[in-house]
């Protein structure tokens, strides 16, 4: 009995050890698209506000169970998010073959995100829309949770504290316009009163 346990728990760990350092990671979208499979998700995930990250897209023909290489000249893929104008992402083939491809970007603002596929996988045209979620991959979260002991202001943070600086810039200048202007009213007044006393 001992023997089994011992047999039983050594393959546990190897099957373990396999799932957990295998090529894909589980929070991917997984899609198919006419012949070929999709898994489209963040290289490093949880992805983080301010943090280097890159999509990382795999592509299996499920008539061959082949990953399709190649596809850096025939695809193009933007990132979006926050109802901004999308980004194009450089896509490359990933170092390791078998691990698809990447495109780097650094995102600089927390909540969802979406990849934009578009061209042509042999030919097939493909025009696909992969969007972070619980079902998904992760939404891009705020590093600020991590940060300790002192908490430094990342992009999103740094953009809407010059937001407000620039604004009180505006309300300033304002002021100094009207200052400006009942001063040089105020000064031609005196002007013309002490010429009509004179």
């Amino acid at each position: 009995m001992y023997r089994v346990l011992s047999a039983m728990s050594g393959v546990t760990i190897v099957i373990a050890s396999v799932v957990l350092t295998s090529g894909i990671a589980y929070a991917h979208e997984r899609r198919n698209v006419g012949a070929y499979e999709f898994a489209v998700g963040w290289l490093n995930e949880p992805a983080y506000v301010g943090v280097l990250n890159s999509i990382e897209l795999h592509i299996i023909d499920t008539r061959s169970s082949k990953a399709v290489t190649g596809l850096e000249k025939t695809l193009s893929v933007d990132v979006r998010a926050g109802g901004l104008a999308p980004f194009k992402l450089v896509i490359a083939a990933a170092d390791d073959p078998s691990a698809g491809y990447v495109g780097w970007v650094m995102p600089t603002v927390a909540g969802a995100y979406a990849f934009h596929i578009v061209g042509k996988i042999d030919t097939q045209n493909i025009d696909e829309k992969f969007s972070s979620g619980p079902n998904t991959f992760d939404d891009v979260a705020d590093l600020a949770s991590l940060q300790y002991p002192t908490r430094f202001p990342v992009a999103d943070d740094l953009g809407k504290k010059l937001d407000a600086i620039q604004s009180g810039l505006d309300q300033t200048r304002v002021i100094a316009i009207v200052a400006l202007v009942l001063g040089v009213l105020a000064l031609g007044t005196a002007t013309l009163s002490r010429r009509r006393a004179s």
